[in-house]
């Protein structure tokens, strides 16, 4: 493989599953992959059991903040994750020769269970991705 793959993680509000995925796959892929995560609609806020979610797995959520896709205008990307749960605007602005959909419930406004259970899927996945692309 030739240096790291650029990957963005897009989900509605960049308040839970985006900043999840954004999370694990530092911690977890520096080694393989740059990472940035973006929202079509961002909160004013990433969710609190969000944080949670990351500081029980020992990862830090200090800096996170939401942001918005157009904040990545010009930005390419070799891979770009939805995460939305909808269909993804074409995105001229931030270019991918790949998409993966990953279906993963929006756990905003549930219980601390609801998040665990996202956490633990999102991790499961961003860890796929990680070792498919060191296989490379």
């Amino acid at each position: 493989m030739r240096g790291k793959k650029r990957v963005l993680f897009v989900c509605i509000g960049n308040s839970c599953r985006s900043q999840m995925a954004e999370g694990f796959a530092r911690a977890y892929g520096s080694d393989v992959m740059e990472v940035r995560s973006a929202g079509l609609a961002p909160a004013t806020i990433v969710a609190p059991l969000t944080k949670q979610m990351l500081y029980e797995r020992n990862l830090p959520a200090d800096d996170l903040f939401p942001k918005g896709i157009e904040m990545l205008q010009g930005e390419a990307f070799d891979v770009v994750v939805n995460l939305s749960g909808t269909s993804l605007p074409q995105f001229p602005q931030t270019p991918a020769p790949r998409i993966l959909v990953w279906p993963v419930t929006d756990p905003i406004g549930q219980k601390d269970s609801v998040y665990r259970d996202v956490a633990d899927r999102i991790e499961s996945l961003v860890m796929g991705l990680i070792l498919e692309l060191r296989a490379a």
